[in-house]
């Protein structure tokens, strides 16, 4: 982990816990494509990278069961975002909340088809039914109504929590520049006014 440290508690959290440059490029399957998403443009903290590495580690998250870490990073490259923030989102989902998460998964998925099914009269699931869904249907063939449901749930998770996940570190991102330039004045402030009492003993 990176060993630098900075003026606040989040981004010195984020340094200890997101993966660091040397463990993905040793990382076997990210090693063919190491070159590309190591390149420092992708490791800066800026207020486009991080909101973007925020919103496709949630996606990445949520989307698929296993390799979260890997499509965040593949994601990242055509964004140009954070990677190894990215890849630390990710862990929003992992064994110990997994359960969690699927349990609110299969709530969402029942609830907004509740509301399909009041508010068009079951359009989305007219659509399901009609045929052009059928490749997609096909994939779960055999897995029960409960799962499909969950499956749904966690697609709207991945869509709707990287959406909030942009606009909230957006937000962060913004007030932890705005501290750090009030932190700079007072410190400018002190140091002219130390000045200036200098000048006036002298």
């Amino acid at each position: 982990m990176s060993k630098r440290r900075s003026k606040t508690f989040l981004t010195d959290w984020i340094r200890r816990h997101m993966p660091t440059r040397e463990q993905m490029a040793e990382n076997k399957y990210l090693q063919p494509i190491a070159h590309r998403f190591l390149t420092p443009e992708l490791w800066r903290f800026t207020r486009r990278s991080v909101p973007r590495g925020v919103a496709l580690g949630i996606f990445a998250g949520f989307i698929i069961p296993v390799g979260q870490i890997f499509l965040a990073a593949f994601m990242s490259l055509p964004a140009r975002a954070n990677v190894p923030l990215s890849a630390l989102v990710t862990f929003i989902t992992n064994p110990l909340t997994f359960p969690f998460w699927a349990v609110v998964a299969n709530k969402l998925g029942v609830f907004i088809l509740k509301v399909d099914l009041a508010a068009t009269g079951g359009a989305a699931q007219d659509e399901m039914t009609s045929g052009r869904w059928s490749w997609f249907v096909n994939l779960f063939e055999g897995v029960g109504v409960t799962v499909l449901v969950t499956i749904f749930g966690f697609v709207v998770l991945a869509i709707v929590g990287a959406s909030i996940g942009y606009v909230l570190a957006s937000i962060g991102w913004r007030i932890i520049v705005a501290r750090k330039r009030k932190r700079r004045l007072r410190a400018m402030e002190r140091r002219l006014e130390e000045r200036l009492s200098k000048d006036g003993e002298a």
